[in-house]
Protein backbone atom coordinates (compact mmCIF):
# COMPACT_ATOMS: atom_id res chain seq x y z
CA UNK A 1 0.00 0.00 0.00
CA UNK A 2 2.62 2.51 0.60
CA UNK A 3 5.66 0.94 -1.51
CA UNK A 4 3.69 0.27 -4.55
CA UNK A 5 4.86 1.51 -8.33
CA UNK A 6 0.83 1.41 -9.63
CA UNK A 7 0.27 5.44 -10.62
CA UNK A 8 4.13 6.15 -11.54
CA UNK A 9 4.66 6.38 -14.85
CA UNK A 10 8.05 7.21 -16.63
CA UNK A 11 7.50 8.54 -20.00
CA UNK A 12 11.09 9.43 -21.31
CA UNK A 13 14.54 7.80 -20.93
CA UNK A 14 16.08 10.27 -18.83
CA UNK A 15 12.78 9.14 -16.04
CA UNK A 16 13.68 5.31 -16.84
CA UNK A 17 17.40 5.41 -16.01
CA UNK A 18 17.08 7.14 -12.69
CA UNK A 19 18.80 6.15 -10.19
CA UNK A 20 16.14 5.76 -7.64
CA UNK A 21 13.36 5.55 -10.57
CA UNK A 22 10.19 4.80 -7.86
CA UNK A 23 9.21 7.81 -5.62
CA UNK A 24 9.43 6.07 -2.26
CA UNK A 25 12.84 5.00 -2.82
CA UNK A 26 14.16 8.77 -3.81
CA UNK A 27 12.16 10.29 -0.81
CA UNK A 28 13.76 7.64 1.40
CA UNK A 29 16.83 8.21 0.02
CA UNK A 30 16.73 12.24 0.58
CA UNK A 31 15.70 11.65 4.07
CA UNK A 32 18.34 9.62 4.45
CA UNK A 33 21.12 11.94 3.78
CA UNK A 34 19.48 14.24 5.52
CA UNK A 35 19.66 12.62 8.95
CA UNK A 36 22.95 11.74 7.76
CA UNK A 37 24.04 15.47 7.58
CA UNK A 38 22.37 16.38 10.23
CA UNK A 39 23.46 13.56 13.10
CA UNK A 40 26.63 15.42 14.44
CA UNK A 41 24.69 18.30 15.72
CA UNK A 42 23.17 15.50 18.01
CA UNK A 43 25.99 12.75 18.45
CA UNK A 44 28.72 12.87 20.50
CA UNK A 45 32.51 12.78 20.34
CA UNK A 46 32.66 9.60 20.77
CA UNK A 47 29.93 8.28 18.81
CA UNK A 48 31.06 10.49 15.99
CA UNK A 49 35.04 9.53 16.23
CA UNK A 50 34.49 5.75 16.95
CA UNK A 51 31.50 4.36 15.39
CA UNK A 52 30.10 6.72 12.82
CA UNK A 53 33.26 7.89 11.03
CA UNK A 54 35.07 4.12 10.82
CA UNK A 55 31.77 2.79 9.97
CA UNK A 56 31.58 5.05 6.32
CA UNK A 57 34.80 4.63 5.65
CA UNK A 58 34.59 0.73 6.16
CA UNK A 59 31.49 1.01 4.72
CA UNK A 60 33.90 2.92 1.33
CA UNK A 61 36.55 -0.42 1.75
CA UNK A 62 33.88 -2.83 1.71
CA UNK A 63 31.99 -1.37 -1.52
CA UNK A 64 35.26 -1.73 -3.33
CA UNK A 65 35.89 -5.10 -2.20
CA UNK A 66 32.35 -5.85 -3.38
CA UNK A 67 32.83 -4.56 -6.85
CA UNK A 68 35.62 -6.98 -6.81
CA UNK A 69 33.96 -9.69 -5.49
CA UNK A 70 30.12 -9.65 -6.01
CA UNK A 71 30.07 -7.88 -9.32
CA UNK A 72 33.16 -9.24 -11.10
CA UNK A 73 33.14 -12.75 -9.29
CA UNK A 74 37.15 -12.54 -8.44
CA UNK A 75 38.05 -13.44 -4.83
CA UNK A 76 40.47 -11.35 -3.09
CA UNK A 77 42.16 -11.26 0.59
CA UNK A 78 44.46 -7.97 -0.22
CA UNK A 79 41.76 -5.20 0.50
CA UNK A 80 43.66 -4.24 3.69
CA UNK A 81 46.80 -4.16 1.49
CA UNK A 82 45.33 -1.83 -1.03
CA UNK A 83 44.21 0.63 2.43
CA UNK A 84 47.76 1.29 3.32
CA UNK A 85 49.03 1.69 -0.04
CA UNK A 86 46.53 4.41 -0.40
CA UNK A 87 47.35 6.33 3.08
CA UNK A 88 50.82 6.25 2.81
CA UNK A 89 50.50 7.65 -0.84
CA UNK A 90 48.05 10.61 0.86
CA UNK A 91 50.93 10.99 3.53
CA UNK A 92 53.43 11.40 0.73
CA UNK A 93 51.34 13.71 -1.47
CA UNK A 94 51.14 15.95 1.19
CA UNK A 95 54.69 16.00 2.67
CA UNK A 96 56.31 16.58 -0.20
CA UNK A 97 54.07 18.17 -2.47
CA UNK A 98 53.62 21.86 -1.18
CA UNK A 99 50.11 23.10 -0.70
CA UNK A 100 47.96 20.13 -2.41
CA UNK A 101 43.95 20.00 -1.61
CA UNK A 102 43.81 17.22 0.62
CA UNK A 103 40.66 16.00 -1.12
CA UNK A 104 43.35 15.70 -4.44
CA UNK A 105 45.80 13.72 -2.52
CA UNK A 106 43.46 11.22 -1.32
CA UNK A 107 42.25 10.97 -5.57
CA UNK A 108 45.98 10.69 -6.29
CA UNK A 109 46.09 7.93 -3.51
CA UNK A 110 43.57 6.16 -4.49
CA UNK A 111 44.69 5.94 -8.46
CA UNK A 112 48.26 5.03 -6.59
CA UNK A 113 46.30 1.94 -5.02
CA UNK A 114 44.40 1.55 -8.68
CA UNK A 115 48.26 1.14 -10.41
CA UNK A 116 49.25 -1.49 -7.55
CA UNK A 117 45.67 -3.08 -7.94
CA UNK A 118 46.30 -3.94 -11.23
CA UNK A 119 49.75 -5.44 -10.87
CA UNK A 120 48.09 -7.96 -8.34
CA UNK A 121 45.13 -7.87 -10.29
CA UNK A 122 47.45 -10.10 -13.64
CA UNK A 123 47.22 -13.39 -11.65
CA UNK A 124 43.04 -13.31 -12.23
CA UNK A 125 43.81 -13.62 -16.27
CA UNK A 126 44.93 -17.61 -15.55
CA UNK A 127 43.85 -18.39 -11.99
CA UNK A 128 40.60 -18.45 -10.60
CA UNK A 129 38.62 -18.88 -7.33
CA UNK A 130 41.46 -20.26 -4.13
CA UNK A 131 43.93 -19.67 -6.21
CA UNK A 132 43.53 -16.07 -6.65
CA UNK A 133 42.70 -15.47 -3.11
CA UNK A 134 46.11 -17.11 -2.75
CA UNK A 135 47.72 -15.03 -4.67
CA UNK A 136 45.74 -11.56 -3.65
CA UNK A 137 46.56 -12.54 -0.05
CA UNK A 138 50.32 -12.78 -0.58
CA UNK A 139 49.78 -8.65 -2.40
CA UNK A 140 48.92 -8.11 1.75
CA UNK A 141 52.09 -9.22 2.98
CA UNK A 142 54.03 -7.69 0.56
CA UNK A 143 52.48 -4.11 0.19
CA UNK A 144 52.70 -4.23 3.98
CA UNK A 145 56.16 -5.68 4.43
CA UNK A 146 57.52 -2.77 1.60
CA UNK A 147 55.95 -0.41 3.32
CA UNK A 148 57.67 -1.24 6.49
CA UNK A 149 61.03 -1.81 4.90
CA UNK A 150 61.85 1.46 2.65
CA UNK A 151 61.91 4.00 4.88
CA UNK A 152 61.57 6.35 2.32
CA UNK A 153 57.63 5.79 2.40
CA UNK A 154 57.87 6.64 5.89
CA UNK A 155 59.88 9.57 5.50
CA UNK A 156 62.72 8.29 7.36
CA UNK A 157 60.90 7.89 10.90
CA UNK A 158 62.19 5.71 13.52
CA UNK A 159 59.34 5.54 15.40
CA UNK A 160 57.46 3.53 12.95
CA UNK A 161 53.92 5.26 13.82
CA UNK A 162 53.94 8.93 12.20
CA UNK A 163 51.09 11.32 13.32
CA UNK A 164 48.94 11.87 10.26
CA UNK A 165 48.98 15.73 8.69
CA UNK A 166 45.85 18.03 9.24
CA UNK A 167 42.81 17.93 6.67
CA UNK A 168 42.97 21.23 4.90
CA UNK A 169 40.34 22.47 2.42
CA UNK A 170 40.11 25.54 1.02
CA UNK A 171 42.21 27.23 3.54
CA UNK A 172 40.22 26.00 6.40
CA UNK A 173 41.47 23.24 9.13
CA UNK A 174 38.90 20.27 9.88
CA UNK A 175 40.30 19.35 13.30
CA UNK A 176 36.95 18.03 15.19
CA UNK A 177 35.16 14.80 15.13
CA UNK A 178 31.62 16.73 13.45
CA UNK A 179 34.07 18.21 10.61
CA UNK A 180 35.86 14.98 9.90
CA UNK A 181 32.64 13.17 9.56
CA UNK A 182 31.30 15.57 7.31
CA UNK A 183 34.17 15.51 5.15
CA UNK A 184 34.25 11.39 5.09
CA UNK A 185 30.75 11.57 4.38
CA UNK A 186 30.55 13.95 1.24
CA UNK A 187 33.55 11.46 -0.21
CA UNK A 188 31.44 8.08 0.73
CA UNK A 189 28.52 9.83 -0.64
CA UNK A 190 29.95 10.80 -4.04
CA UNK A 191 31.71 7.48 -4.77
CA UNK A 192 28.73 5.07 -3.53
CA UNK A 193 26.49 7.05 -6.25
CA UNK A 194 29.44 6.66 -9.08
CA UNK A 195 29.47 2.91 -7.98
CA UNK A 196 25.67 2.41 -8.17
CA UNK A 197 26.22 3.90 -11.39
CA UNK A 198 29.04 1.88 -12.63
CA UNK A 199 26.95 -1.28 -11.43
CA UNK A 200 23.90 -0.56 -13.49
CA UNK A 201 25.52 0.40 -16.56
CA UNK A 202 27.55 -1.70 -19.45
CA UNK A 203 30.53 -1.09 -16.98
CA UNK A 204 28.85 -3.26 -14.46
CA UNK A 205 27.12 -5.81 -17.23
CA UNK A 206 30.40 -6.27 -18.21
CA UNK A 207 31.82 -7.50 -14.86
CA UNK A 208 28.33 -9.82 -14.08
CA UNK A 209 29.44 -11.54 -17.64
CA UNK A 210 32.90 -12.21 -16.02
CA UNK A 211 31.18 -13.71 -12.88
CA UNK A 212 28.32 -15.49 -14.21
CA UNK A 213 30.60 -17.35 -16.81
CA UNK A 214 33.65 -15.74 -18.33
CA UNK A 215 34.00 -18.17 -21.30
CA UNK A 216 30.75 -17.44 -22.78
CA UNK A 217 31.57 -13.98 -22.00
CA UNK A 218 34.80 -13.69 -24.27
CA UNK A 219 33.25 -15.54 -26.77
CA UNK A 220 30.66 -13.12 -26.88
CA UNK A 221 33.15 -10.84 -27.64
CA UNK A 222 34.04 -9.60 -23.83
CA UNK A 223 37.62 -8.66 -23.20
CA UNK A 224 38.30 -10.57 -19.88
CA UNK A 225 42.09 -8.88 -19.97
CA UNK A 226 40.46 -5.27 -19.96
CA UNK A 227 36.90 -6.28 -17.82
CA UNK A 228 39.17 -7.75 -15.39
CA UNK A 229 42.07 -5.85 -14.50
CA UNK A 230 39.02 -2.68 -14.42
CA UNK A 231 37.59 -4.16 -11.73
CA UNK A 232 40.41 -4.36 -9.78
CA UNK A 233 41.92 -1.25 -10.69
CA UNK A 234 38.44 0.59 -9.59
CA UNK A 235 38.11 -1.83 -6.06
CA UNK A 236 42.04 -1.05 -5.33
CA UNK A 237 41.12 3.11 -6.07
CA UNK A 238 38.25 2.60 -3.61
CA UNK A 239 40.17 0.76 -1.13
CA UNK A 240 43.13 3.32 -1.60
CA UNK A 241 40.84 6.53 -0.80
CA UNK A 242 39.03 4.29 2.21
CA UNK A 243 42.78 3.71 3.50
CA UNK A 244 43.40 7.73 3.28
CA UNK A 245 40.66 8.46 5.23
CA UNK A 246 41.06 5.85 7.65
CA UNK A 247 44.81 7.28 8.17
CA UNK A 248 43.94 10.85 8.28
CA UNK A 249 40.06 11.35 9.93
CA UNK A 250 40.14 8.26 12.34
CA UNK A 251 43.24 6.70 13.21
CA UNK A 252 45.07 10.01 12.48
CA UNK A 253 48.06 8.39 12.49
CA UNK A 254 50.02 6.36 9.65
CA UNK A 255 51.52 2.39 10.02
CA UNK A 256 51.76 -0.61 8.09
CA UNK A 257 50.54 -2.20 11.53
CA UNK A 258 46.85 -0.90 10.89
CA UNK A 259 46.29 -2.60 7.77
CA UNK A 260 46.66 -6.12 8.89
CA UNK A 261 45.41 -9.37 7.35
CA UNK A 262 42.78 -9.28 10.10
CA UNK A 263 41.31 -6.37 8.59
CA UNK A 264 41.17 -7.46 5.33
CA UNK A 265 39.23 -10.84 6.91
CA UNK A 266 36.64 -8.02 8.31
CA UNK A 267 36.37 -6.20 5.21
CA UNK A 268 35.76 -9.62 3.44
CA UNK A 269 33.21 -10.51 6.39
CA UNK A 270 31.07 -7.36 5.57
CA UNK A 271 30.77 -8.09 2.00
CA UNK A 272 29.67 -11.36 1.95
CA UNK A 273 27.09 -10.32 5.59
CA UNK A 274 26.13 -7.42 3.74
CA UNK A 275 25.31 -9.11 0.86
CA UNK A 276 27.15 -10.01 -2.63
CA UNK A 277 26.64 -7.65 -5.52
CA UNK A 278 24.76 -4.89 -3.49
CA UNK A 279 25.54 -1.58 -2.85
CA UNK A 280 23.24 -1.42 0.46
CA UNK A 281 24.79 -4.67 1.13
CA UNK A 282 27.98 -2.76 2.03
CA UNK A 283 26.93 -0.40 4.29
CA UNK A 284 24.92 -3.05 6.31
CA UNK A 285 27.50 -5.34 6.64
CA UNK A 286 29.98 -2.74 8.10
CA UNK A 287 27.29 -2.12 10.37
CA UNK A 288 26.97 -5.30 12.00
CA UNK A 289 30.53 -6.13 12.23
CA UNK A 290 31.05 -2.95 13.77
CA UNK A 291 27.82 -2.63 15.87
CA UNK A 292 27.25 -6.20 17.18
CA UNK A 293 30.43 -6.34 18.74
CA UNK A 294 29.82 -3.27 20.79
CA UNK A 295 26.03 -4.05 21.55
CA UNK A 296 27.42 -7.89 22.74
CA UNK A 297 29.58 -5.99 24.81
CA UNK A 298 27.14 -3.31 26.78
CA UNK A 299 24.64 -6.69 27.12
CA UNK A 300 27.26 -8.79 28.85
CA UNK A 301 28.45 -6.33 31.28
CA UNK A 302 25.21 -5.22 32.20
CA UNK A 303 23.84 -9.24 32.50
CA UNK A 304 27.42 -10.57 34.37
CA UNK A 305 28.47 -6.92 35.63
CA UNK A 306 31.31 -7.03 37.62
CA UNK A 307 30.93 -10.95 39.08
CA UNK A 308 32.98 -12.13 35.90
CA UNK A 309 36.29 -11.42 34.86
CA UNK A 310 36.31 -8.86 31.75
CA UNK A 311 38.66 -11.27 30.11
CA UNK A 312 35.80 -14.22 30.16
CA UNK A 313 32.79 -11.90 29.24
CA UNK A 314 35.79 -10.64 26.19
CA UNK A 315 36.22 -14.44 25.33
CA UNK A 316 32.69 -15.39 25.24
CA UNK A 317 31.53 -11.67 23.01
CA UNK A 318 34.33 -13.22 20.42
CA UNK A 319 32.23 -16.80 20.57
CA UNK A 320 28.89 -15.56 20.52
CA UNK A 321 29.71 -13.05 17.70
CA UNK A 322 31.12 -16.35 15.76
CA UNK A 323 28.21 -18.38 16.25
CA UNK A 324 26.35 -15.27 14.88
CA UNK A 325 28.23 -14.74 11.81
CA UNK A 326 28.03 -18.58 11.23
CA UNK A 327 24.05 -18.88 11.56
CA UNK A 328 23.29 -16.22 9.65
CA UNK A 329 25.25 -17.37 6.95
CA UNK A 330 22.99 -20.21 7.22
CA UNK A 331 20.01 -19.38 7.07
CA UNK A 332 20.49 -16.33 4.70
CA UNK A 333 23.47 -16.53 2.80
CA UNK A 334 22.54 -13.79 0.68
CA UNK A 335 23.61 -11.05 3.02
CA UNK A 336 20.94 -8.69 5.05
CA UNK A 337 20.27 -7.08 1.34
CA UNK A 338 18.38 -9.83 0.50
CA UNK A 339 16.08 -9.39 3.93
CA UNK A 340 16.00 -5.81 3.14
CA UNK A 341 14.63 -6.66 -0.64
CA UNK A 342 11.97 -9.56 0.56
CA UNK A 343 11.06 -6.71 3.00
CA UNK A 344 10.37 -4.92 0.02
CA UNK A 345 8.71 -7.01 -1.75
CA UNK A 346 6.36 -7.40 1.17
CA UNK A 347 5.80 -4.05 1.12
CA UNK A 348 4.51 -3.78 -2.10
CA UNK A 349 1.91 -6.41 -1.76
CA UNK A 350 0.42 -5.53 1.99
CA UNK A 351 -2.38 -5.75 3.26
CA UNK A 352 -3.28 -8.72 1.01
CA UNK A 353 -1.89 -11.80 1.18
CA UNK A 354 1.09 -13.47 -0.49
Amino acid sequence: MFYREAGQFRTSYAQDSQIFPLRQDRLGMTIILLIAVLIPFGANAYWLSAILIPWLILSLVALGQNILMGYAGQLSLGSAGFMAVGAFACYNFILRVPDIPFVVAVVLSGICAAMVGIVFGLPSLRIRGLYLAVATLASQFFIVWSLDKFGWFKNYDPAGVITAQKIIILGHEFVSPREKYWVVLAIVVVLALLAKNMARGSVGRGWMAVRDMDVAAEVMGLSLLRTKLQAFAISSFYCGVGGALYAFAYLQTVEPSAFTIDLSFRILFMVIIGGLGTIMGSFMGAGFILLMPIFLNILFHSIFGKSVDASVISAVEQVVFGVMIIMFLIFEPLGLARLWQLTKERLRLWPFKH
